[in-house]
């Protein structure tokens, strides 16, 4: 399962072992200014947009990117019931949307909420 965690001015993405074979990387490394907004989708399926790209799709696991009408996403989410961290990104971010399944979405997203810029970032 992946862990979030801020790092200075960065939000770090870290993946499992498994998760890191499927995507072909191990971190993903997002300026705190590209933070739009930050949630907890309730059903892992709801974040993923668009098509598949490049990673693994298989029942009870999502892992790598997605191509869709609003951008290019990254997704490590599993179907085990359990809530999903969705960052929604602005511009100097290497994707439009990371969703990812976290030990515990609710505690992450309000911490990324509190570093959260009082004006959005342009898309």
């Amino acid at each position: 399962m992946a862990r979030v965690t801020v790092d200075g001015d960065r939000v770090v993405v870290r993946l499992d072992l498994r998760e890191v074979w499927a995507a072909r990387r191990r971190t993903i490394r997002v300026p705190v200014a590209a933070l739009r907004e930050v949630g907890v989708e309730s059903s892992w399926w709801r974040p993923l947009r668009g098509e598949a790209g490049r990673g693994r799709w298989m029942p009870g696991r999502c892992v790598g990117t997605r191509y869709g009408p609003a951008g290019e996403d990254f997704v490590a989410v599993r179907a085990d019931g359990r809530p999903v961290l969705v960052l929604d990104l602005g511009r100097g971010a290497p994707f439009d949307r990371i969703a990812v399944s976290v030990p515990d979405p609710e505690r992450t997203a309000r911490e990324l909420r509190a570093l959260l810029p009082e004006t959005p970032p342009e898309s």
